[in-house]
């Protein structure tokens, strides 16, 4: 029910009032519709899912076509470096979306559990009060488990970026078979460093589940 609600309101409007630091209106405008910090963020950590899911399915691709290079001899050099050179832009377009995310879900994360905080001092009877308190520190636990999840993934998002970017550079410029032979000691380090990007990125997609499937 939430994420469908979540849609009442344009996405970019809604981010830009989160992101600018329009928090209040952020959140009041979802409140007016039933929508709760925790609806918003399960929606958010749901995006960061998605993200990662095509993102390292856009890095197989420009790994993929790296690879395909190797033993060159000829042949149409330049509509396989455009290729290439859009790959890389998906790449790039991709991780800046997934930081963006992440930086989403940590804002909301934040203020939920602020609020949460807030709130428990509230209660009045004290039983009461102590299983809400119990509560709020197991999710915080869970919470930070995710964000360090997020924080190595988003870690590796550069190394690897940069690798590729420097190969289709240089390929950019030496559009021949040379080029393409000098090349080859590094696609090893491309393959690692991408390969340790895909690997957090499952992490972390599996630690999100993980957080979802006890966040209600």
């Amino acid at each position: 029910m939430s994420s469908s609600l979540c849609r009442l309101i344009p996405l970019s409007l809604a981010l830009c009032l989160l992101l600018c630091g329009c928090q209040s209106l952020y959140y009041a405008a979802y409140d007016k519709i039933g929508i709760e910090k925790r609806h918003l963020l399960r929606r958010q950590v749901e995006k960061v899912q998605e993200e990662q899911t095509a993102a390292a399915e856009e890095f197989k691709d420009v790994l993929t076509r790296i690879k395909e290079l190797t033993g060159y001899d000829g042949g149409k050099l330049e509509s396989v470096y455009r290729k290439l050179e859009g790959d890389y832009q998906d790449c790039a377009g991709r991780a800046d979306g997934i930081r963006e995310r992440i930086k989403t879900v940590n804002r909301i994360g934040d203020d939920m559990f602020r609020e949460w905080q807030s709130e428990i001092g509230q209660i009045s009877n004290a039983s009461l009060r102590s299983q809400s308190e119990a509560a709020l520190r197991d999710s915080q636990r869970r919470f930070a488990a995710l964000q360090q999840a997020m924080e190595r993934s988003e870690s590796r998002l550069e190394p690897a970026l940069t690798k590729v970017r420097d190969y289709v550079l240089v390929l950019k410029h030496n559009l021949n078979a040379q080029a393409v032979g000098a090349l080859q000691g590094e696609v090893g380090s491309i393959e690692q460093d991408v390969g340790r990007l895909l690997e957090d990125m499952n992490r972390c997609i599996e630690e999100a589940q993980s957080f979802l499937s006890e966040l209600d």
